[in-house]
């Protein structure tokens, strides 16, 4: 569906003071690009669609372009029309100008979808979900650590109430939330302009390090874009403060990892949950599809885990689960039932760090659960007590190079995602990995320049 232009006039009669708004287009490393435009430009846009050169979905996660994607200069560098995502045009309040946000979308010139764009990789898989009488309902929890920054050392931040440094982990501490309460308040403000759904707060299981969980939606796509223009929000309103908010994996090697955790059910035609159970465990349904998740999991790795830091996040008794697991009530186990009344029966999918892409982590995650569904796979016993002292699982691979091979392989990846989206992000990919590899670093520096 295409944006109203009715929908831009709307917007500019309530916000005169609007100067510019920001064109938000997700590439595969779930980074945020685009252009700023003026006022002006903004519902002629809407009426004809923006020109974008296509090769920003070439890019890799440093901005770099890779040719290989086929998207640069083979292409000749060709634009791509970009359009609106509907209802995502909101203010952008912790920038100093007066701006707007808009995400976008990327299509071909015939106005069919771009296949590198992950959004539509997304729509694809709500749409064969959708043929077979589910709608997912869908909601993303983040991990972030907010950090400050002294020279080349990154430790996580003080308080902004009364500036004092947090040695302790402090888990579900109140006090965490009040010292950074300055910068909590503003975001739910600006949640609630953007219409985000940001719910529980809570400390996490290290200094300085939060959680936000983001309301469920009947509408795996919103929920997906939920996520995006949350990782921007925070991170905007903490620079306001003087703060870096960070989603990376694993920033401090002595600490917890960072998280996105879906959660998803599947309702039928008339709203009703398909996973609702008096038996703690749900219906035979959501056990299937707990089997695709199990069955798939070792060859989605790369986007549950696409960057080199992302597998330094697996570790045993870290709450990054290291095998694919199942449980109710346990959160030791990849692939958590919560507790809860019958009616909220669903799955909690914990293998994804927080810096998955939102749209290729929920797409892969709901694809997974529709092979098993549709395969009624079993997923096994469930795990009782601790999931890590069970052996590892040699199918799942936990480092990057082996990840992305297992990707390469994969016949699931290629039909889920779509074979050209998985050719643009395999090669975006294989190019960073080779990139980040052929830089010695000061670890390098430190362990083997007096030693070789």
């Amino acid at each position: 569906m295409r944006a109203d232009p009715a929908e831009a006039q709307a917007f500019l009669d309530q916000h005169p003071g609007i100067e510019s708004v920001q064109l938000v287009i997700t590439d595969v490393n779930g980074v945020a690009r685009g252009k700023s435009i003026s006022r002006e430009e903004l519902l002629p846009m809407y009426r004809h669609g923006r020109n974008v050169a296509g090769s920003i979905l070439s890019l890799d996660s440093r901005g770099e372009d890779v040719e290989e994607t086929g998207l640069v200069w083979s292409s000749g560098d060709a634009d791509k029309a970009c359009w609106p995502v509907p209802a995502r045009l909101f203010v952008a309040p912790w920038l100093r100008r007066p701006t707007a946000g808009l995400l976008m979308t990327m299509h071909e010139a015939d106005g069919s979808p771009c296949a590198a764009d992950p959004r539509h990789a997304l729509a694809r898989v709500v749409e064969r979900l959708a043929q077979d009488g589910f709608t997912p309902v869908v909601a993303a929890e983040l991990e972030f650590y907010l950090v400050e920054q002294d020279g080349e050392r990154v430790r996580p931040a003080r308080g902004l109430v009364g500036g004092q440094p947090s040695p302790r982990h402090d888990t579900y501490g109140l006090g965490k939330l009040e010292e950074m309460s300055p910068l909590f308040d503003e975001m739910y403000h600006a949640a609630a302009q953007q219409g985000l759904p940001a719910r529980t707060l809570m400390s996490e299981y290290a200094p300085a390090q939060f959680e936000v969980s983001l309301a469920h939606r009947a509408d795996a796509l919103a929920a997906a874009d939920d996520a995006v223009m949350w990782k921007r929000l925070v991170r905007g309103v903490a620079a306001r403060h003087g703060l870096t908010a960070t989603f990376m994996a694993k920033p401090f090697g002595e600490l917890a990892g960072c998280g996105l955790h879906v959660h998803v059910s599947l309702a039928d035609a008339a709203g009703r949950n398909l996973f609702e159970a008096e038996d703690p465990a749900g219906t035979a349904l959501l056990r299937h599809g707990i089997g695709g998740l199990v069955a798939t999991m070792p060859e989605c790795m790369s986007v549950f885990a696409p960057n080199a830091n992302s597998y330094r996040r697996f570790r045993r008794l870290s709450y990054a689960p290291v095998a694919p697991t199942w449980g109710v009530n346990n959160r030791s186990v990849g692939f958590r039932i919560p507790a809860g009344p019958p009616a909220s029966r669903h799955v909690e999918h914990r293998i994804c760090g927080a810096d998955a892409n939102p749209y290729l982590a929920i797409a892969t995650v709901l694809a997974g659960l529709h092979h098993g569904i549709r395969e009624c796979l079993d997923p096994g016993a469930p795990v009782t007590g601790n999931g890590y002292e069970l052996p590892p699982d040699p199918r799942v691979p936990l480092d990057w190079h082996a990840a992305l091979a297992a990707a390469a392989q994969s016949t699931f990846l290629n039909e889920a995602l779509g074979a050209d989206f998985m050719n643009t992000f395999m090669a975006v990919k294989r190019a960073e990995c080779d990139r980040f590899n052929a830089e010695p670093t000061a670890l390098d520096h430190a362990w083997y320049l007096k030693q070789a």
